[in-house]
């Protein structure tokens, strides 16, 4: 199965999990406090690539906003998902070993309980499809 089928089917996952809890509560957004903690700088409060760094950037950052467009109106997930982990170079985020957002994504086995490396992979790869389904509903049509 290629690597995009395989992420979007995680991205769903996770839509179906971030949605609502009983009595109608929202559940805490993640995905959104990745994307303002580690994103926004560059490329805005609500995507569009104007964030507060913007004018210190030798290149502009992407509207993310319109990937959707961009691909025929099919969220491109899977690419997404190999910009934020690196294997995907994107200049201005810096070297695929240590991006602009540091080490926010990743961890060393023993840091926060994380006793195997299956741990610690499983929860980047949470915190990644969270971010990644917080910028697919930034989408405008």
């Amino acid at each position: 199965m290629r690597l995009s089928t395989i992420v979007t089917v995680l991205v769903g996952l996770v839509m179906t999990s971030v949605g609502t809890v009983s009595h109608g509560q929202v559940t805490s957004d993640r995905g959104k406090r990745l994307y303002e903690a580690n994103c926004a700088i560059c490329h805005g409060p609500k995507g569009k690539g104007d964030g507060p760094y913007r004018p210190y950037l030798t290149v502009d950052p992407v509207d993310i906003t319109i990937l959707s467009r961009n691909h025929a109106g099919v969220f491109p997930a899977g690419h997404v998902y190999e910009v934020i982990d690196g294997r995907w170079a994107v200049g201005a985020h810096g070297p695929r070993e240590m991006p602009i957002w540091g080490y926010g994504y990743g961890f060393e086995p023993g840091e926060k309980g994380l006793e195997s490396p299956s741990e610690v992979e499983s929860v980047v790869r949470a915190r990644i499809l969270s971010l990644i389904e917080y910028i697919r509903r930034l989408q405008v049509p």
